[in-house]
This record gives structure tokens, C-alpha cells and sequence, in this order.
């Protein structure tokens, strides 16, 4: 079974069916990007019967497939968006409007340019102080960690805009 292209459904308001859908995606995102803190919060009690060099790569790696699978919805909501948006009136798209620029500013960075510690000196400074406190093998995971924050904020920023509109849409229905 397939997922649909769009959020339009039989709603009698197209704009309460796109914000609904984008809402309802924003939380399997948030839960996601959740996942990833849970299990990297979770990984001392495995502490006392796995060696650290095989406890600190699966940290950044929970670390990694949490923030690439944020990613990948982010972007298929942004798909989903675009979709939905492509053949309502104008007075509609004037309402999601701050939902698609959302979208066409956020994420200004793909994650080959996040992964590159090189192109993103502030954050491997900030991980190497952070490794150099604690121990050098923590540099991945907080670089990874960072990342994982600026999905959130990403994340954070959608709500919000998700929320006001919701806030002025209630009042049409």
C-alpha cells in the first residue's frame, strides 16, 4: 500500500486538511528525533558489558540514523506540501504561505555540507572542546549531536508556524 503524494483529503477545507497532515508528520518526526536521544541516553546501562570502543560508534550511529531519518521526512513533507498546494486558489495558498516559506529557506544545508566537519567549523570546535573534556572517542558524538539539535530547531520552527495557523484556521471551520 502505498502513501499518498498529498495531504488533500474529502475535508470540506483544503487548509485544515494540508496543516492537519503536516502536524500529524511533525510528530512522527519528533518522535524520531526522540529515538535517537532515548537510545543514546540508554546506552550506559549496556555500559558495564560492552566495550567502550563498540559502545561510542553505536551512540553516533544512533545519533546518525535518527538525524538522516528526520531528514528524509522533512523533505517528504516538503514534498507532500508542494504537492497539496499545487492546485489550490490563491486565497489558500496565501494562508500556508509562511508553511512553504518555511520550506523553501529550511534546511539551508543538505546533510553532505552537515557532515563535513570542515564546512561547518563552530560545530567541530564545539565537539573537540566537548571531546577534549570528557574524552577524545565523544568528538562523533557530539558533532552527531549537533546535527540532532539543528534538525530539532528546524523541527521547532515548522510547529510553531503549524500552530498559528491552526490557531487562525479553527476559527473558519
Amino acid at each position: 500500500m502505498s502513501k499518498p503524494v498529498n495531504y488533500l483529503n474529502q475535508a470540506n477545507n483544503p487548509v485544515v486538511s494540508i496543516i492537519n497532515g503536516v502536524d500529524h508528520d511533525i510528530k512522527r518526526v519528533e518522535g524520531i528525533l526522540m529515538l535517537g536521544y532515548v537510545l543514546v541516553l540508554l546506552s550506559p546501562l549496556f555500559a558495564p558489558i560492552t566495550p567502550p570502543h563498540i559502545l561510542l560508534p553505536l551512540m553516533a550511529l544512533c545519533f546518525l540514523c535518527s538525524v538522516c531519518c528526520a531528514r528524509f521526512n522533512f523533505y517528504n513533507i516538503h514534498r507532500k506540501v508542494y504537492f497539496s498546494t499545487s492546485d489550490l486558489e490563491q486565497r489558500h495558498i496565501a494562508t500556508l504561505q509562511p508553511v512553504i516559506d518555511i520550506f523553501n529557506t529550511l534546511p539551508a544545508k543538505g546533510l553532505n555540507e552537515g557532515f563535513n566537519p570542515f564546512k561547518n567549523i563552530a560545530r567541530t570546535v564545539k565537539s573537540a572542546l566537548g571531546a577534549w573534556l570528557i574524552n577524545p572517542f565523544w568528538l562523533p558524538i557530539f558533532y552527531l549531536l549537533g546535527m540532532q539539535i539543528a534538525e530539532e530547531k528546524q523541527l521547532v520552527l515548522l510547529k510553531q508556524t503549524v500552530i498559528r495557523i491552526k490557531q487562525r484556521v479553527r476559527y473558519w471551520s
